[in-house]
């Protein structure tokens, strides 16, 4: 299994990007932001851009921001919008990527290029297998490690995407110039690109996005649930702010990011309990010592995370 590639950042005096024309299905905080720093980059063309979404009101709102030229309902024929598009980006929730490639298998062009920004790796690799067998060279998944608890085309920010990571987790039938180009795009909205095979991706984000995700649901499930959580909640402050903010995050969107990594995540959970119980141990035991050197070394992990971190700006 490969190991993690060391992002790379946008390349200096890199060939100006042209799009004819790029579309968007699903333009909220994630496939807006992209069109909007497209935009926003001197560097790149793009004639236009079509939005594709389930609501006409996200779509309007995403007209008002000039985010997209045009806009489409997925009730409406967006197929057609295909046939000369030069890039889809697929920005929806992973649970309707089934009927979306195969829309875009039955329309797409012959150079139509399809990335996508979907938080799990394999499950999308193998519908792309199964609905788009026949344009897989052109079929170039990726990950965007950016977000925010807000979404809808409402949320879309230029800037999202700049400095973060975007991991590509190539297919073995991918053309080389079409990853070349899927990851031009991804510079071109100021993001530093990774590669990373679809399962290794899978396993690190279930321990590093996935898993806190549920926590902090699950967590304010349970305080929300007992009979007097308003009295608990009067006097929740920053840390408990700072703690749950996962926990404000789509439901819908949370839904399927669990159910698509299931086995990577139920791992991961399995592995937290047992820390859990382990901390519950040195509690019960009142082994003041353990416990001081467990939060010493978590404190440290976060210091030099934070440290790797700030090196990673534009």
């Amino acid at each position: 299994m490969a190991a993690p590639a060391p992002p790379a950042g946008p390349a200096a005096g890199a060939a100006p990007l042209a799009i004819g024309k790029l579309v968007v299905v699903g333009v909220g905080l994630i496939g807006g932001s992209c069109a909007l720093a497209l935009r926003a980059n001197a560097a790149v063309t793009v004639r236009e851009i079509v939005g594709v979404g389930r609501s006409r009101a996200n779509l309007d709102d995403a007209l008002a921001r000039r985010i997209v030229d045009r806009v489409r309902t997925l009730d409406e024929p967006w197929g057609t919008e295909l046939a000369d598009a030069d890039v889809v980006l697929v920005a929806a929730p992973v649970a309707q990527y089934t009927s979306l490639f195969r829309v875009i298998a039955a329309h797409a062009g012959q150079g139509t290029l399809v990335t996508d920004a979907g938080s799990t790796k394999s499950d999308v690799v193998a519908t792309a297998r199964s609905e788009l067998g026949g344009m897989l060279a052109r079929v170039v998944p990726a990950h965007p490690i950016a977000g925010s608890h807000h979404s809808g085309a409402s949320a879309a920010d230029a800037t999202l995407y700049r400095g973060r990571t975007v991991i590509v987790t190539p297919l073995a039938e991918n053309a080389p110039d079409a990853v070349a180009r899927i990851e031009a795009v991804w510079r071109a909205c100021g993001a530093r690109v990774s590669t990373l095979d679809p399962a290794l991706h899978d396993r690190i984000l279930a321990a590093v996005s996935h898993l806190p995700h549920v926590i902090a649901h699950a967590y304010l499930a349970e305080l929300a649930g007992r009979r007097d959580a308003a009295s608990f909640l009067a006097y929740a402050g920053s840390g408990f702010r700072d703690f749950t903010r996962l926990g404000g995050s789509s439901p819908e969107v949370w839904r399927d990011i669990t159910l698509a990594n299931r086995h990577a995540l139920l791992a991961e959970i399995a592995a937290f309990r047992d820390a859990l119980d382990g901390v519950a141990r040195l509690i019960d035991a009142g082994d003041a010592a353990a416990l001081e050197a467990l939060f010493a070394r978590s404190r440290d992990a976060r210091r030099e995370w934070e440290a790797t971190m700030s090196g990673k700006g534009p």
